[in-house]
């Protein structure tokens, strides 16, 4: 579930679902700004331990910003991104240090201890944000990210992908929804944030399939989620197998107008207390094997990532609702 300006976010307040920018303020009183890093590590679908080559979607140099660079040293990867956003962006007081690229956790605990110290020991860096998968997280690893997080903010942020068995095997995840009920439920038991990462328009899903999968992530004890429009990248199996006519055929094609609405379908039956941390996602369009298929204004130029939480906010104007509108508590043998 990745570029730069993705952290956008952070800063986007929203009077009609529980935004990212909300949930800092609640817990910090002020801004806070993600700097991703790229640490060094790699996939256990990418070195033969579970699969080769990746998910069929995958290209990871497409989400990351261009101060992420793995031949820099974290320290000087935190340096180059305040510079980044600084520029870019009013300062924020704030900063948390996102474990980005690849899978986060996938190391001995003692490699994983030292490079998260030495992010935290930045000033200004408040906590961190680890981003992997569910089946690279074991105890020895809670642990750790358990006891970092007496002093600091430690969230985990694990790729869901797809709440189906079927579309997890088709796009080579390498492990099944059981894996994230497990990562999920076990992480949060530590009392750590969990976010999952739900890419939306993946082979062979129907729109009432995805609609369906909210409540799924209900059901988990989640903090946040974030929403992701399906991309075909260069260079991925993904775009080979776009190659075939019939294959192309079993992918729900967004619009821009199809995408708002279904987001916003979502919005109104997700949990409210659910933070909502991104609605879409953005890549340099060198990355993109269909450029022509990105999301376009009304004027024809490409539209920003951080300008699709307006257009979904009007459009839950539109209809008089908000996140959490249309959410249906489950039921337990002990609800009456």
């Amino acid at each position: 579930m990745r570029c730069g300006c993705l952290d956008f976010f952070v800063y986007f307040c929203s009077v009609f679902y529980r935004s990212y920018a909300d949930y800092f303020r609640e817990l910090f009183g002020s801004r806070v700004q993600k700097l991703s890093i790229d640490a060094g590590f790699t996939c256990p679908n990418r070195d033969g331990t579970v699969g080769s080559g990746g998910c069929t979607f995958c290209c990871n140099d497409a989400f990351n910003p261009s101060y992420c660079r793995r031949v820099a040293t974290i320290t000087e990867q935190l340096e180059e991104g305040i510079a980044f956003h600084r520029r870019r962006y009013r300062k924020a007081p704030l900063y948390l240090a996102y474990f980005q690229a690849y899978s986060n956790t996938y190391a001995p605990v003692g490699t994983l201890r030292e490079r998260y110290l030495e992010a935290l020991s930045h000033e200004g860096v408040v906590g961190l944000v680890v981003g992997t998968r569910p089946d690279c997280i074991d105890e020895a690893k809670l642990d750790l990210l358990s006891d970092l997080s007496k002093g600091h903010y430690v969230a985990v942020e694990y790729g869901i992908e797809s709440c189906y068995d079927r579309t997890l095997r088709a796009i080579h995840r390498g492990h099944d929804f059981e894996c994230v009920r497990k990562a999920v439920c076990a992480t949060a038991e530590r009392g750590l944030p969990v976010c999952g990462h739900l890419v939306l328009g993946l082979p062979g899903e129907s729109r009432g399939e995805m609609l369906a999968e909210v409540a799924e992530l209900n059901a988990l004890p989640l903090t946040s989620v974030k929403l992701h429009q399906l991309q075909v990248l260069r260079g991925t199996e993904l775009e080979r197998q776009c190659a075939d006519e019939a294959f192309r055929a079993t992918m729900w094609q967004f619009d821009l107008d199809a995408y708002i609405a279904l987001v916003c379908d979502m919005l109104e039956r997700l949990r409210p207390d659910m933070v909502v941390e991104r609605l879409a996602g953005e890549v340099p369009p060198r990355y993109q094997a269909f450029p022509e298929r990105a999301f376009r204004r009304a004027d024809g130029h490409h539209l920003r990532n951080e300008e699709i939480p307006a257009l979904v906010e009007a459009e839950l104007r539109r209809r008089g609702t908000r996140q959490g509108s249309c959410y249906e508590p489950i039921q337990t043998s002990d609800t009456p």
